[in-house]
């Protein structure tokens, strides 16, 4: 299984998971079989609110989870439709989070955990 996490910079299995989806930078995936881990830089890191293209995003890369500290309803229905799974980050790094997905100790996001919009210095409502 692929798992992309949205980080600020990518330190591999030491990164950061980023607070939201599309604004982040890079995406480390972790491929759990293998234990490697590759990123991806964000093609559609500026892109208008609520208009996140996910598959531009991730380069159109194939993924099979998404955990991440928050999303916005467009890229989470997206994401969904594409039979992608989001969940919330519960640990500030990548290797956390890993462990938690692993134990199913991660919730699934849905409409109700979704970004809610930005205010005007950026930070985001979820």
């Amino acid at each position: 299984m692929k798992i992309c996490f949205p980080v600020q910079q990518d330190e591999g299995f030491d990164s950061s998971v980023y607070n939201h989806f599309g604004s982040a930078p890079v995406f480390v995936v972790v491929d759990t079989e293998t234990n490697g881990i590759a990123s991806i830089h964000n093609r559609d890191q500026h892109h208008t609110h609520g208009a996140c293209n996910p598959m531009k995003a991730l380069d159109n890369q194939k993924v099979d989870a998404i955990v991440v500290g928050g999303i916005g309803a467009g890229a989470l229905t997206r994401l969904n439709q594409m039979g992608i799974a989001v969940h919330r980050s519960q640990a500030p790094t990548v290797r956390e989070n890993v462990s938690l997905f692993a134990a199913q100790q991660l919730p699934v996001l849905t409409m109700q955990g979704c970004c809610g919009g930005h205010s005007k210095d950026g930070g985001c409502a979820h």
